[in-house]
This record gives C-alpha cells, sequence and structure tokens, in this order.
C-alpha cells in the first residue's frame, strides 16, 4: 500500500483507486498513526494494498516533522505491524483528494467539519469508531481516548480501540472499490 501525500490527484467518490484514506487525531503521534498502521496492515492482508492509500495527520501541527511518539512505535511494535512516520498538520485543501477523513475522536470530527470546504466534503468525515461492532449512540463513545498524558496502558486500549474498528472500516472500503469478500476475508474481483 502506498503512503503518499493525499496532495497527490486523487479519485475522490469511491470506485476508482488509489482510495485515499486519512486518519486525523490532535498531533499526529500517537492515536493517528497508529490507526493508519492497523488499517493499511489489515487491507494489506485483504489484498487491497495497491488499491488503497492511507495517511495521517493532526488538527494542529505542533508536532510536524516529529516522528510518532516512542510508546505509538512501542505498542505497534509489539504487535507486529510496521509503521514509518512524520508528523504533519492536515490541510483543508486535502478534503478534494480523498475519500474518508477518520477522525479519532468527537473533538476531531467537529474541527474536520468545521474545516470543510463543502457539504460534499464535510461528508467524507467519520469518527473510527463508528465501525466498530455495535457502534452507535453518544458520539462521546465513540472517541479514541487520546493516550498522551498517561502510561503505556492507555497506549494498549488506543491499539484494541482502533482494531475492533478497522475491520468494518475495511468493509466500506471494499464496497467503495466494487470488491467482494468470499467469505474467508479474500477479496474478489
Amino acid at each position: 500500500m502506498r503512503n503518499s501525500d493525499p496532495g497527490a490527484p486523487g479519485a475522490p467518490g469511491g470506485g476508482r483507486t488509489p482510495y485515499r484514506v486519512c486518519f486525523v487525531c490532535t498531533g499526529n503521534i500517537c492515536r493517528s498513526p497508529m490507526a493508519e498502521a492497523v488499517f493499511r496492515a489489515h487491507a494489506a492482508e485483504a489484498g487491497l494494498a495497491e488499491l488503497v492509500e492511507a495517511s495521517s495527520a493532526g488538527t494542529g501541527g505542533w508536532h510536524a516533522g516529529d516522528g510518532a511518539d516512542s510508546r505509538t512505535v512501542a505498542v505497534l511494535t509489539a504487535a507486529g505491524y510496521v509503521h514509518e512516520h512524520v508528523a504533519r498538520q492536515f490541510r483543508y485543501d486535502w478534503f478534494e483528494r480523498l475519500d474518508l477523513v477518520i477522525a479519532l475522536d468527537e473533538g476531531h470530527l467537529r474541527d474536520l467539519r468545521g474545516l470543510a470546504p463543502g457539504p460534499e466534503h464535510t461528508r467524507k468525515v467519520r469518527l473510527l469508531r463508528s465501525y466498530a461492532p455495535g457502534a452507535g449512540g453518544d458520539p462521546h463513545d465513540l472517541d479514541v481516548p487520546d493516550p498522551y498524558y498517561g502510561g503505556p496502558e492507555g497506549f494498549e486500549e488506543c491499539l484494541a480501540l482502533v482494531e475492533e474498528a478497522v475491520p468494518g472500516l475495511l468493509e466500506e472500503v471494499r464496497a467503495a472499490l466494487g470488491r467482494t469478500d468470499d467469505g474467508d476475508g479474500a477479496a474478489l474481483r
């Protein structure tokens, strides 16, 4: 799967490739790089690596140019995920080229929808945990809590919540690409 800048020409609206998904948290050093790594691994496992581009960004630029938080890297590595990361800030002009913008909590969802240049762009913004089994109700219940100010257990919880939601997100991407599933998780053409 390619990991490129969403600034490259894209195909918004689904069905065409590459299908571009950008995960967004606050500073782009904890939650969104974790979600990007997990999604990328699941897409590759599903045979969609050449059809999907995953990226991540933060609503703020405080950490732009930094790598992922060392605790994020440790949790990803321990779980077998490979990830190289340089933090960056989300830009409103990316909406045109992205198919989905995945917020990690309700605050990010609100910020991103406020940044969207039009209603067609606002519709692209979703909460990651809205794809988790049984999701619904209060948007705050769908937040992936920010682990930054806590210990390693917060990063482990973050990973568990991301891993729970990514399969549902992947199913939406698969449907947008016009792919079906053979029941064993393998994509059919």
